[in-house]
């Protein structure tokens, strides 16, 4: 795991260009600690192409530096150079087929697999990968500069176009090397994060700063730039999903496919650990990662609140599987201490805490010398884990009997972990789910009343925020960029596709993933992601993965044996945080007195000031409750500290710079 950066000069090389890279390495250290390196190239066609490379030495200890050339003794117009930051799982066995068609390599790393697979198959390579990826590649014989992002977005890469100068980089932070780039907000990925949790891809919270999209190629040269999509999730027909399926056969396939998939993960010449949340995707990661790796390491974060806290279930793990463990507790006050550095690695708002704990827990990991980890995500997305799911499923329940108030009352199966859900009557529970009040043939159904309840915090955008973003829809654009076979899919399926579309590369990968993890030089890695898993998954009927109110029903199905029997059978707790809760008191006074104080909100402009003043004043007493108010506080406040560091410091730092 690495950090990558550079630039494509089409018509005259850049004065500075060495110092530009050093300063593209110098942002992304956190990344790469163990080494760097820069590489300038003359081109034929393109003027100047300048390589940068952090690394985390995890596969190749001794011979895997970057930039990389394959094709040294040739010569300089037919060499292949790459950065490349992340991992190709499969890299042993790509290997092993290329050297029975004759070829020879000279390293032990998954780098020059990937640049000889290049070299054999050009763009077509990408089909053969499984790995978490982004890697810029300069082809001098095709005189093309090749970006691309593996199939799920584990991995990020980002670029913008900057006084004729193409330049890319793992974050964001790395194009604010380029002299004279003042970063400014996007008020459209505003609204979309106050809506969506997260920007749509390719856009960014930085206006002109684009992110390529997961499962994405893009080709610069001197013709210009070209983007298509090497890999799409996608669904069968709703006829063909709900056809028959033998169960015993289908967990069978898909016990075999994801122990393979952790099997290769743990393929690294360093330690591998795995996160232990207590749930039961962590638990099944561990404990197959514990039938490989003896006296496996495992992590997990602790909460004081009761309503976060798994640690219980954490323990009984720990003693189930004899793993070597370690756990950092996250009060209130952690949260808050933490929050802005968090931010300063996720560079961009969020309307949740939860990625501080997260960030604090790679941190431990690192302090425990460990420099990669496997974790459970994935699994709610690719097997419907979440609640929504059943959520969705329940209105189109209730939808058919409108009337009824016993229906309703089934909203509080759910969510037994939400102690105030219980008292609420049927006709708030009818209300609050929007029970019968969607259109079940809208495409945006499953997600109806979360996207609702987010964009309610958009009540404290300033006017000058609104007209900025005018009559601008976040939903319809979501709506828009669906696939066209989308209307043809099961309803869960539907469902499964705009979370795995959109959430999960945008937040839950991002904010929550390898921004989090990399902060402190930590990989992680993801079974439940390899694509062989996803498309598997995608095949099976919907009544496998979702029987009933049991979520995750073939994957229990599969593995229910390998854990004891309460973790098994444990229903979905989601992983949360204190949100507004951890910034009530005096411990966080300052913090709210800097980012919301009249000043600092009139000098972003985004946000009402007196609107924001009585809701700070709200948080500071510790009275508020609800998704609404808790989002909004947190978004407002994340904003704000996002702004300072990002639009305020930098912007200033540039312009003086140039």
């Amino acid at each position: 795991m690495c950090g990558i950066g550079g630039f494509l000069a089409k018509h005259a090389p850049l004065a500075q260009g060495e110092g530009l890279l050093a300063r593209m390495t110098g942002a992304l250290h956190h990344r790469g600690p163990d080494a760097s390196g820069t590489s300038l190239i003359r081109g034929r066609d393109i003027a100047q192409i300048g390589l940068a490379h952090t690394r985390l030495s995890i596969v190749g200890l001794e011979d895997g530096a970057q930039p990389m050339v394959h094709g040294e003794t040739f010569g300089e117009d037919d060499r292949l150079t790459i950065s490349f930051n992340g991992e190709i799982f499969n890299f042993v066995e790509l290997r092993a087929e290329m050297e029975a068609r004759g070829r020879r390599f000279r390293t032990g790393s998954d780098t020059e697999v990937l640049l000889q697979l290049y070299d054999e198959m050009g763009l077509d390579c990408l089909e053969k990968l499984n790995g978490d990826f982004a890697f810029a590649l300069w082809d001098a014989r095709e005189q093309r500069l090749v970006l691309a992002r593996d199939r799920m977005g584990v991995r990020p890469l980002y670029h913008t176009l900057h006084d004729g100068v193409f330049a890319f980089a793992s974050e964001v932070k790395a194009l604010f090397a380029l002299p004279g780039f003042a970063p400014q907000p996007d008020p459209i990925a505003l609204d979309q994060i106050f809506t969506l949790w997260a920007p749509i891809a390719p856009r960014t919270p930085f206006a002109g700063v684009s992110e390529l999209p997961p499962g994405h190629c893009l080709v610069v040269d001197a013709q210009g730039m070209r983007e298509h999509a090497y890999w799409q999730l996608s669904f069968p027909d709703h006829a063909d999903a709900a056809r028959d399926a033998d169960p015993a056969r289908v967990a069978e396939g898909v016990a075999c496919l994801l122990t393979d998939a952790t099997r290769i993960r743990l393929r690294a010449d360093v330690p591998v650990g795995a996160y232990l949340s207590g749930g039961f995707d962590s638990s099944l990661t561990s404990a197959l990662a514990a039938r490989e790796v003896p006296d496996l390491h495992t992590f997990s974060v602790t909460f004081d609140s009761p309503e976060h806290d798994e640690s219980a279930e954490q323990q009984a793990m720990v003693a189930a599987l004899g793993t070597r463990h370690a756990s950092v507790n996250c009060g209130e006050r952690e949260i808050a201490q933490a929050f802005a550095e968090m931010l300063a690695h996720a560079e961009r708002p969020v309307i949740r805490t939860a990625p501080t704990p997260l960030f604090l827990l790679s941190r431990l990991v690192r302090d425990k010398g460990f420099k990669v980890v496997l974790t459970g995500e994935g699994a709610d997305e690719v097997f419907a884990g979440y609640d929504i799911f059943k959520e969705a499923g329940l209105r189109r329940f209730c939808a058919r009997q409108p009337g009824s108030r016993l229906r309703p009352q089934l909203f509080r199966r759910l969510y037994p972990y939400l102690p105030g859900l219980q008292k609420q009557s049927p006709e708030y529970l009818a209300a609050f789910f929007g029970a019968g009040a969607d259109d079940p043939a809208d495409p945006l159904f499953s997600h109806g009343p979360r996207l609702r309840g987010t964009a309610a915090a958009k009540l404290f955008f300033s006017g000058d925020l609104r007209a900025r973003i005018g009559d601008y829809d976040a939903r319809e654009e979501m709506a828009a960029s669906l696939p066209g076979d989308f209307a043809r899919w099961h309803p869960l399926h539907q469902a499964q596709y705009l979370e795995t579309r959109f959430l999960l590369p945008g937040y839950i990968l991002s904010s929550q993933g390898d921004r989090m993890a990399m902060a402190h030089g930590v990989e992680g890695r993801f079974p439940f992601l390899d694509h062989r898993v996803v498309e598997q998954a995608a095949s099976i009927p919907p009544g496998l993965k979702l029987k009933g109110l049991r979520e995750k029903h073939i994957l229990r199905e599969a593995f229910g044996d390998l854990l004891p029997h309460d973790i098994a059978q444990r229903t979905k707790q989601p992983y949360r945080a204190p949100d507004s809760a951890a910034f009530a008191g005096a411990h966080a006074q300052e913090l709210r007195d800097a980012a919301l104080s009249p000043d600092a909100l009139a000098a972003t402009g985004l946000f009402n000031s007196g609107a924001v003043a009585k809701l700070a004043a709200k948080v500071a007493r510790g009275g508020v409750s609800g998704f609404r108010d808790n989002a909004a506080f947190i978004g407002v406040l994340s904003t704000q500290i996002w702004h300072a560091r990002f639009i305020g410091e930098a912007g200033m730092r540039n312009q003086a710079a140039a």
